[in-house]
């Protein structure tokens, strides 16, 4: 027995297989073919994301003291480290803007319609998520401009009614930005949304799977066209 019939038995990898890559795509002509690329689009840009940010956390020094020396050390002398960097610098707006796209595809083909309003809101968490790993990764540098857009972006999120004076404090780790600022936004930023991006994206693509992918709005001739064809002819 080989080693991928003995995997198959024993994993039925070739099942996960047929459901993620051998499933049926709905048709679509023109630019519209393309609309529909931008989910592996964004799961292409996640995967380069984590790749290139788990290579820069091996030299990443989270601490105000060492912060902006770490990230400099890192395109000065680690291998390739200038060229990572900018892949993940890059990448993160690329992803944000790639997600957005992304939702703005499927409300404008109406694709969050019934059967998949779960699919919808899974998908709606995860561009939320995404946006806050670019909020938290921001600050990382350490640098001035890191600073003080993110005591800007802390300031809006403190205006939020009720919840904003606990919300800042969260952030900031008290009502300054500090060394503990720093501190969280790293966790947040390689613990808490990590953990939070695989729940989510675990339950879209299972969704994605169950349901399938809508198919594109046509327009009335084509419809009317297609129950023409099924009519019984006398």
């Amino acid at each position: 027995m080989s080693i991928p019939e003995w995997l198959r038995e024993r994993t039925g990898w070739d099942k996960i297989w047929d459901a993620l890559f051998a499933r049926r795509i709905p048709e679509a002509k023109g630019w519209k073919s393309w609309l529909f690329t931008l989910g592996s689009l964004c799961i292409f840009l996640l995967i380069l994301q984590i790749v290139t940010g788990i290579l820069l956390a091996m030299n990443y020094v989270p601490s105000p003291d060492h912060a902006w020396d770490s990230v400099r050390y890192i395109e000065s002398h680690v291998v390739l480290g200038g060229f990572i960097r900018g892949l993940h610098h890059w990448g993160a707006y690329f992803l944000v803007v790639a997600v957005f796209l992304h939702l703005l595809r499927v409300y404008f083909m109406g694709s969050y319609k019934y059967p998949r309003e779960a699919t919808w809101v899974a998908g709606v968490f995860l561009f939320v998520i995404v946006v806050g790993f670019a909020f938290t990764g921001y600050l990382l540098p350490w640098d001035q401009k890191a600073y003080w857009a993110t005591v800007v972006g802390t300031n809006i999120a403190g205006q939020t009614p009720l919840a904003g004076k606990y919300l800042l404090e969260i952030l900031r780790g008290g009502p300054n930005m500090g060394p503990t600022t720093l501190t969280r936004f790293y966790a947040f930023h390689v613990l808490l949304l990590p953990a939070l991006l695989i729940a989510a994206l675990a339950v879209h693509l299972f969704l994605v799977v169950w349901h399938g992918i809508s198919e594109p709005p046509r327009p009335r001739r084509e419809l009317e066209a297609a129950d023409s064809e099924k009519e019984p002819r006398p």
